[in-house]
C-alpha cells in the first residue's frame, strides 16, 4: 500500500509539473489600446487567458498577485504593451493559470527577479465614518456573479469584487499600496463616478488623491488613510521584450 501511495504521488507530482505551462502561447505587439485601462484587458476562461494591451507589469501584477508599487525594475516593464493569448491542456483554475503565466514570463520574457522587504507610504482602505453607503450603487454580490470591472471616462462600474481587490485596483492610481481594512466580507457590486466632486480637472497626484477620496466617501462610505507600511516588493534583474512566437 506504501508503495502504491509513492507512485501515486510522483504521479501527480508528474502531471502537475506537465501543467506548469502553457500548451501554447502567443504573444504579439498590442494592436489597440484599451480605452480608459491602463492596466489593459484580462480575460481568464476555463482553459485559456486573453489579454489584451497589456505591459510585463500587468502580466507580473496578474500572476504574482502584486499590486503596482510593489513591482520595481526598468522602463520596459511598462514600456512595451502587447496581446497575449495562451491556452492550457486542459480546464485549468485560476491559481494554475497563474502558475502558467510564472514560466510563460520567465521563458518568453527572461524574467529574473528576487524579493526585498521595504518602508513604503501606503494606504489603508477604511470604512468611513457613518459607515459603509449600502444601496443601489454598493451592495453585496449575489452567488451567481462572475467578478469583472471596467473603467468610464469619470469613474469605475465593478461587479462580484473583494474588497482586497477593489484595494488592489486603487493602487493603480494611487501610485501606491493599498491594503483592505474595511473589515468587508464577500464580494461586492459597486459604482461611482468623480464628476460631481470635481470642478476642475486635477492638476497632480495629490489633487487626484483629493478627489478619489471625497469620491468614496460620498458614493460607497470608504476612505484612504495614508500610513506607512512594510511591503515586500519584487525587483526585477532582468527583463526583456518577449521572444519570438
Amino acid at each position: 500500500m506504501k508503495a502504491w501511495l509513492l507512485l501515486a504521488a510522483i504521479f501527480s507530482s508528474g502531471m502537475a509539473h506537465a501543467q506548469a505551462s502553457f500548451a501554447v502561447a502567443t504573444i504579439r505587439p498590442s494592436a489597440a489600446q484599451v480605452r480608459f485601462e491602463s492596466d489593459g484587458e484580462t480575460i481568464l476562461l476555463p482553459a485559456s487567458i486573453k489579454m489584451r494591451d497589456v505591459s510585463i507589469q500587468t502580466c507580473i501584477k496578474w500572476a504574482y498577485g502584486v499590486q503596482r508599487a510593489q513591482v520595481l525594475g526598468p522602463g520596459l516593464l511598462t514600456s512595451e504593451k502587447y496581446d497575449i493569448e495562451a491556452k492550457a491542456d486542459g480546464p485549468a483554475t485560476e491559481d494554475q493559470m497563474k502558475a502558467m503565466m510564472q514560466a510563460l514570463l520567465a521563458e518568453r520574457f527572461g524574467l529574473a527577479f528576487h524579493r526585498e522587504k521595504k518602508e513604503l507610504r501606503s494606504f489603508a482602505l477604511e470604512v468611513a465614518k457613518g459607515g459603509p453607503k449600502l444601496g443601489e450603487k454598493f451592495k453585496q454580490a449575489t452567488s451567481d456573479e462572475v467578478p469583472w470591472r471596467a473603467n468610464s471616462a469619470m469613474g469605475t462600474t465593478a461587479r462580484a469584487l473583494t474588497m482586497q481587490e477593489f484595494a488592489d485596483f486603487l493602487s493603480g492610481p494611487t501610485e501606491k499600496p493599498v491594503v483592505d481594512k474595511t473589515g468587508l466580507a464577500g464580494r461586492w457590486d459597486f459604482s461611482f463616478d468623480f464628476s460631481k466632486y470635481m470642478l476642475d480637472p486635477p492638476k497632480g497626484l495629490d489633487d487626484f488623491l483629493l478627489v478619489l477620496n471625497t469620491t468614496l466617501q460620498g458614493e460607497m462610505g470608504l476612505k484612504l488613510e495614508s500610513e506607512k507600511d512594510v511591503v515586500e516588493v519584487m525587483v526585477v534583474d532582468k527583463v526583456q521584450k518577449a521572444s519570438a512566437n
